[in-house]
């Protein structure tokens, strides 16, 4: 190291050359004689006469590869034409598990441990996770405190290292003994056949040979499927996939033979025009007129409003702001639509005519249809389809208890009943004529009772009318016989009686307006209640409601009509919303 250190600048130069000159390490520059005869040994070799170049491991380089692939750089050492730099470096490869290595399933149950090791699970004694991990069902009392029922050990997973095609090969981890369960299956499958078979041919033989003579045309049948044209066969999932169009349609080509016609393109089997523009019906009216159908047009729709938002002064674009943009179309349809129909309710109250509007369409004022029936005299349908009745989601025509008709197809005073015996209790049992004699004669009873009723308050009140006639009568001639001071005397004493009569009116009509207010408070109490039932049985399913008929129906009071007069909705009364 000193000898070297103590060197002159030009012997190491020197030196340097000499070693150049020895080894290649660095590229010498070739002069312009060398330079043409590579650029000729090239052409030579693309053209064939000269043989190609070999690489290190005697393989032939391919002499149209570009000079940049094909030429090392200087700092890699090669020695002669090589194309080692491209491929994959041995020192640089990573080392990828075989195909036969994968991760291990279940636990391992070879070894299973009966006592409680310190570091293992809590709940269930495994040494290879903590019971935080743990996926058994949390025991009451934890195999930490039992030692009972450890649970075996879970493999220890080795770090793969899977290649590309590791990763994605379904097979990777296969167990072939598995495939053992499938074929016992399919030998017990055959064993079941032949059995059949047999059973079949002891019984008749003739059946066996119509059965494999349907098998064998099955089999030509699916043959011929498979060899159809214009199908194409999947092996492996047994589906077969139709790559042509039918052959019964008519070809795009063959709907207007005039070469000036649509435009066909046979690679893409496509006719963007109409090949029949003048034909008035035709069932094919080009592949434009699919483009111009569905969301193409709303997008069109929206550019062209863009422009025009953009135009009297709107900042808004398509593409930047969509949102936006779906926005003010909103509300610029809605305000077109606002003022349309403001000026259409204009004119109709200027001029009228609105009840013309309401008619119906005049396909439907003649009430034409394509339905053919037939009525006879009498109105019955003779031939033809009648309407059919629309039915309930409800139980129709069930009748229990020997009735002969449903319960709700009687009503008389308040309560529904059944139309066949007039019975008034659900799920009776009908007695069919005898009970409607019995609720006639019911009913005769109460109306004579009270028909009676009034009748005799009517003969006591004239009776009382007549006494006092007679007492006004007898008193009148009593009095023409006294004297004026008994008179006085008198008339003092009923002026005072009138008094006390009329202050105990006072006293009794107050009494009496206390009543009333009382039940009127009452009655609005109940009003509230059943107006409250009637929202909760409003909101409540019609299947779950009670049945009301044997509640007993009374005539209301008057204070009960009252509360429902004061309390009753008055929908069109227009200052209801102001009333508490």
């Amino acid at each position: 190291m000193a000898t070297a250190a103590r060197a002159a600048v030009s012997q190491i130069l020197r030196t340097k050359d000499e070693a150049g000159d020895n080894n290649d390490d660095e590229p010498k520059k070739k002069s312009r004689e060398d330079w043409r005869k590579a650029k000729e040994l090239e052409e030579a070799r693309k053209a064939g006469t000269a043989p190609a170049a070999v690489d290190e491991t005697g393989k032939d380089i391919n002499p149209h590869i570009p000079q940049y692939i094909s030429s090392a750089p200087w700092y890699y050492g090669t020695t002669g034409p090589t194309l080692k730099h491209q491929r994959p470096q041995v020192d640089r490869e990573a080392q990828f598990t075989k195909l036969d290595t994968y991760y291990h399933k279940g636990v391992d149950s070879t070894q299973v441990s009966t006592k409680y090791r310190k570091g293992s699970c809590e709940n269930c004694g495994s040494m290879t996770h903590k019971k935080k991990d743990c996926l058994e069902r949390p025991r009451k009392v934890g195999a930490k405190f039992t030692n009972a029922g450890i649970a075996p050990d879970e493999f220890s997973q080795p770090n793969l290292n899977l290649s590309y095609d590791g990763k994605r090969d379904r097979w990777n981890g296969y167990d072939p003994s598995e495939h053992k369960a499938i074929i016992e299956e399919y030998q017990k499958i055959e064993e079941a056949k032949r059995e059949l078979r047999a059973k079949k041919l002891e019984q008749d033989p003739s059946a066996v040979e119509e059965d494999d003579d349907n098998a064998e045309e099955d089999e030509d049948k699916y043959v011929d499927e498979v060899d159809m044209p214009g199908t194409k066969v999947d092996s492996k999932q047994r589906i077969t996939v139709r790559n042509l169009r039918i052959r019964e349609d008519t070809a795009k080509y063959l709907r207007n033979l005039d070469p000036n016609s649509a435009y066909y393109d046979p690679k893409t089997r496509s006719m963007r025009d109409n090949p029949n523009p003048n034909a008035t019906e035709t069932d094919y009216v080009g592949e434009n007129f699919v483009r111009f159908t569905g969301d193409t047009r709303t997008h069109a729709v929206a550019q062209m409003f863009a422009w025009e938002a953009h135009e009297r002064g709107v900042d808004v674009h398509l593409l930047a702001e969509p949102t936006k943009l779906q926005r003010l179309q909103q509300e610029y349809n809605e305000k077109k639509e606002q003022f349309k129909t403001q000026v259409k309710q204009s004119i109709l109250e200027k001029y009228g005519g609105e009840e013309h509007l309401k008619a119906p369409p005049k396909a439907l004022l003649l009430a034409q249809t394509e339905v053919f029936t037939q009525y006879n005299r009498d109105g019955t349908v003779a031939q033809g389809s009648e309407k059919q009745i629309a039915r309930s989601k409800y139980e129709e025509d069930v009748l229990i208890n020997n009735h002969t008709t449903i319960w709700g197809s009687y009503w008389k005073d308040g309560q529904w009943g059944y139309k066949c015996c007039h019975s008034f209790i659900k799920m009776s049992y009908c007695v069919g004529d005898a009970g409607k004699s019995i609720a006639i004669e019911v009913h005769e009873d109460k109306g004579n009772a009270s028909t009676n009723l009034p009748v005799s308050k009517g003969k006591s009140s004239e009776t009382d009318k007549r006494e006092d006639s007679s007492s006004s009568s007898s008193s009148s001639s009593d009095s023409s016989s006294e004297s004026e001071p008994d008179i006085r005397s008198k008339t003092e004493k009923t002026s005072k009686k009138k008094k006390n009569k009329k202050k105990k009116k006072k006293k009794k009509e107050i009494k009496k307006l206390k009543r009333d207010e009382d039940k009127l408070k009452k009655a609005l109490e109940a009003e509230e209640k059943l107006q409250k039932r009637g929202e909760y049985l409003m909101r409540l399913d019609e299947r779950k409601r009670a049945y009301n008929s044997m509640i007993e129906v009374k005539a209301p009071t008057e204070e009960e009509m009252e509360a429902y007069q004061m309390k009753r909705r008055r929908e069109d009364d227009p200052m209801n919303q102001f009333l508490l």
